[in-house]
């Protein structure tokens, strides 16, 4: 059985909040000595990974995520109506293979499902593992990492956690249709991998972009199947940890907003936080890795269910002319967002297999109609005929 990977979490991490109304009490636990939590009914379940042996600066020193969850328990649930668990931790195997495969398969059980796996992680070559359990259950993939790099790497290396997006755009089966990196930082980034992104017709937004408009990027994130957080993206200052590297990264307000978005699109079916290690272990970092998860879970909470067929059907339709094309706009009634659909050519042979509708922003529609087309239509458009 996949979850015979697990080790339990310590009771004594759960003390303090199981005889009060904080989250620690309404989890299903993964405890010592206790049965695993029946996974009938839940929609989130939590787990750690302790591998970072793929970790270009590892400092070797031992890392876990018990105060994260001792943080993540004693906080207050929203008024939210779902079920979660915390499955425990997946220890590291013999190997980094042996990692890997154990996490595929926990990953692609819970998909299975219907279960959300969000990730505790070490290195965020993680990643690689998370979006190969997709293999079967979906067809095209869309993977957004919010990082201060792109993390391509050189494909013809071994993998490690500045390679991994290498890895996924070359290995069979190739079941990545689109990248989206948020809030890259370019003096950590080599002008080949910027021209790279570019020509891969990749999304590719700097923390200035995001910062100065963070609601600009939700349709991005409403667009992904996995969402991977580098937690090196995070400015050493809202970390309150010194020790790190960058001065410059998103705040916590912002971070946790990424997070809500990642929740509340009805797309996103799992999710990770990563590069947790020994270096993040302070009372303020794992704080904030805490409230990241909260927001997560208040986003799913709040869903709205508008990828379904029924739903689109209530959509408002918009035409718009612009040079030949004619563009397909689609706004819900209920939440606000927009859409533009993507065309289906029947006889190219389309990675999509359908029309699909893109997320967008109404900002976009407005553009059309003063005859811009929007750039990531074109992205998609493209892609999709390549």
């Amino acid at each position: 059985m996949e979850f015979d990977f697990f080790t339990p979490v310590r009771e004594e991490i759960v003390a303090g909040a199981k005889s009060s109304n904080k989250l620690g009490a309404s989890l299903r636990l993964h405890l010592e000595d206790k049965a695993f939590p029946d996974l009938e009914g839940v929609k989130i379940a939590i787990f750690g990974v302790l591998e970072d042996r793929l970790d270009e600066n590892r400092s070797g020193e031992p890392f876990d995520f018990d105060d994260v969850r001792r943080k993540f328990y004693q906080l207050y649930p929203g008024n939210w109506h779902l079920q979660m668990a915390d499955l425990g931790d997946i220890q590291k195997g013999e190997t980094v293979e042996d990692t890997s495969f154990a996490v595929q398969s926990v990953v692609n059980s819970l998909l299975k499902k219907g279960i959300i796996p969000v990730l505790l992680g070490g290195s965020q070559d993680l990643v690689y593992s998370q979006y190969r359990a997709y293999d079967g259950v979906e067809h095209m993939v869309n993977l957004v990492n919010i990082d201060s790099a792109f993390d391509l790497g050189d494909a013809d290396k071994p993998i490690s956690n500045k390679s991994y997006i290498g890895k996924i755009i070359v290995t069979k089966p190739y079941n990545l249709f689109n990248y989206s990196n948020l809030g890259y930082q370019t003096y950590f980034n080599s002008q080949h991998e910027i021209e790279l992104m570019d020509r891969l017709f990749f999304d590719a937004y700097r923390l200035g972009e995001v910062t100065n408009d963070i609601g600009s990027v939700e349709p991005v994130i409403r667009d992904a199947n996995l969402v991977g957080i580098d937690m090196g993206a995070v400015s050493a200052g809202a970390l309150a940890n010194y020790r790190l590297a960058s001065p410059n990264g998103f705040d916590g307000k912002e971070i946790c907003a990424l997070a809500r978005y990642a929740g509340i699109s009805d797309k996103v079916s799992s999710f990770g936080i990563f590069e947790i290690n020994s270096e993040l272990n302070f009372p303020t970092s794992n704080m904030l890795i805490a409230q990241m998860l909260w927001y997560f879970v208040e986003g799913v909470n709040f869903r709205k269910n508008e990828n379904t067929i029924s739903s689109k059907k209530e959509f408002i339709r918009y035409q718009v002319p612009v040079e030949d094309e004619v563009l397909v706009f689609y706004k819900s009634p209920v939440s606000g967002r927009w859409w533009i659909e993507i065309p289906f050519i029947s006889p190219a042979n389309n990675k999509l297999k359908r029309h699909t509708l893109l997320p967008c922003t109404q900002a976009d529609y407005m553009d059309a109609c003063d005859q811009v087309i929007p750039e990531r239509w074109y992205k998609t458009k493209r892609k999709n005929e390549i």
